[in-house]
């Protein structure tokens, strides 16, 4: 594996900035979790749609930390072919996941905007657990044959990873067989899964945007969007940098090496790290929860 190419001597340097931000996805991402789980106003759709979010950051920080640290740390270049293929199947897991989960906070903004008396009976605790259960054998399912395709594979020449971690067309391109039935079979799980969760996140914010233009006044439109800047930033900063991905992998070969790993690290580790800090910030309902919980935290050390 690869870290930063051309900067291997300052690993140790660039550690630090990783550090600060696996240290914020972890610390960030557990708050929310233990925020909502302890305040019962917050047990509504928005917020375990918000709690699917947070769970599926920790696992991408978790897949890439101990390869990435272990990489800039302790020059750790080497990983199995087994592991590498778990890694892989996990972080992509995971990643299009997180593309679901963004997909159904959308259709919730949705019905609470366009339909705020029906939202409670239409998004029920019930149907949520089933979205999510339905999202991540979506995940499952549809990447199951990746590693399969792989291990068919015959591997030969320089073995080396451009990135901290294993990517299916990082491992996919270190064969020297015919990759074609892996290159189509990408291709249509990305098109068919991310690629779907975007155009109906897109359609999603057509609906809300015509929905809000018809309401009475301006301080209603801006109250109603402003309860979709946090979902926004956040589909922001999952799907700029994957679609950057995907582009370099599959049409830029003549990218600089670093411009690849740069988007490959934006890519799954800032969403992770930005998430929570996003919706402390902009959820005034987060925020108060948060507020309350430190100042019990202060009076009780008193």
């Amino acid at each position: 594996m690869l870290g930063i190419p051309g900067l291997e001597a300052l690993h140790p340097w660039i550690s630090i900035p990783f550090c600060a931000l696996y240290l914020t996805a972890l610390l960030g991402n557990c708050t929310i979790l233990f925020i909502i789980k302890k305040t019962q106003s917050l047990h509504e759709p928005m917020y375990y749609f918000l709690c699917m979010l947070a769970l599926t950051d920790l696992g991408l920080a978790l897949c890439t930390l101990p390869t990435t640290l272990g990489l800039f740390w302790f020059n750790r270049r080497r990983i199995g072919f087994d592991e590498c293929l778990t890694q892989m199947y996990f972080i992509h897991i995971l990643s299009f996941i997180e593309s679901s989960v963004l997909l159904a906070m959308a259709f919730d903004r949705f019905i609470a905007i366009s339909r705020p008396l029906r939202h409670p009976s239409i998004l029920t605790k019930a149907t949520v657990t089933k979205i999510g259960l339905a999202i991540v054998l979506r995940g499952m399912v549809s990447l199951l044959p990746i590693p399969f395709l792989l291990k068919r594979l015959t591997y030969c020449g320089k073995m080396e990873l451009s990135h901290s971690f294993c990517f299916h067309p990082d491992i996919m391109n270190l064969a020297c067989a015919d990759i074609k039935v892996n290159v189509f079979y990408g291709m249509i799980i990305l098109l068919s899964t991310v690629g779907m969760d975007f155009i109906f996140i897109v359609l999603s914010y057509i609906l809300i945007i015509k929905t809000v233009v018809s309401l009475a006044t301006r301080e209603e439109c801006l109250k109603a969007l402003n309860t979709c800047v946090s979902h926004i930033c956040a589909v922001l900063v999952f799907f700029i940098p994957m679609i950057g991905l995907s582009m370099i992998h599959r049409f830029g070969k003549n990218v600089p090496p670093l411009v690849n790993t740069l988007v490959a690290y934006t890519y799954l580790i800032i969403p992770p790290a930005l998430n929570p800090v996003i919706y402390s910030i902009k959820s005034s309902h987060i925020r108060e929860a948060l507020l309350r919980a430190l100042c019990r935290k202060s009076g009780s050390d008193w």
